[in-house]
């Protein structure tokens, strides 16, 4: 029995979407889907279709693809009551979503806890301001399309809804982590700003997360961190605790040709 990973699957691109489609099935084993499956909900209902025939349970939690507002129904409505539509659709495939409770990991006996969390801008030069930050991003033509493609219900924006979610995710692990038990945590953006290693875009990190989790593998007692959204994949060590960066990407960024078994992770602790 092994924990699969993989994220930013991208299966509007018809090249990614074939190679899920064909993926072997796994049925002994669970599948985490860190997030950028696509924008569609049509899409991410037949990714979720697909994933639940081939493995004995599959784990979801949202990129900031998926929370895109493209669809035609999308444009009078929010991100975020987009975000309940999706966990809806998750939740009728019986896909474990991050809000539902948290799962132990038969194999193991780790605690499986997805999150979502997004981003406030902090993964930036400290001599840069919050509100230069987009303008200086721009410089390099490096401005993320969720600027126009996520609309949040405030006018604070996306750093107050990253503040909710973090305090959401604070809250339910002081009342539902037991005491001792360690964990995997799921999430699509990385936890830590030292883990965005994107030097041909450098300039895009204010769009990678939040300094607010940057100790969440410690308080939390997390065995392994899975993330995804840069497409560098990659393995790092931070305090002990095995951070898994599990993108596929767009088709010049994997080959094709290996098939996409070949870029599933093995992530089990």
């Amino acid at each position: 029995m092994k924990l699969w990973a993989i994220s930013d699957l991208h299966i509007g691109v018809m090249q990614n979407r074939e190679a899920l489609r064909d993926l072997s099935s796994f049925p002994e084993d669970w599948l985490i889907l860190a997030g950028d499956v696509c924008e569609s909900i049509d899409d991410l209902a037949q990714a979720f279709a697909w994933c639940v025939k081939k493995f004995a349970r599959v784990i979801w939690v949202p990129g900031n693809h998926e929370l895109w507002l493209v669809d035609a129904g999308d444009k009078s409505r929010t991100s975020q009551s987009k975000y309940i539509d999706l966990i809806n659709l998750a939740r009728s495939f019986g896909v474990l979503t991050p809000e539902d409770p948290w799962e132990f990991f038969p194999k193991t006996g780790h605690l499986i806890v997805p999150l979502t969390t997004m981003y406030d801008y902090s993964f930036r030069p400290d001599h840069i301001s919050r509100e230069e930050v987009i303008s200086w991003a721009a410089e390099q033509d490096c401005v993320c399309s969720d600027e126009i493609l996520i609309k949040t219900q405030t006018p604070a924006g996306v750093d107050r809804w990253s503040a909710q979610l973090c305090d959401q995710a604070e809250q339910r692990f002081q009342k539902e982590l037991p005491e001792g038990v360690q964990t995997i945590l799921i999430n699509h953006f990385p936890l830590r700003e030292d883990l965005v290693h994107i030097p041909r875009v450098p300039r895009f990190s204010p769009w990678c997360g939040t300094k607010r989790t940057n100790d969440w593998h410690i308080r939390y007692r997390a065995s392994v961190v899975i993330s995804g959204h840069l497409h560098v994949r990659r393995t790092d060590w931070r305090d002990g605790t095995r951070f898994e960066e599990v993108s596929l990407g767009y088709p010049r960024q994997w080959d094709p040709a290996k098939g996409l078994q070949y870029y599933l992770r093995d992530v089990s602790p």
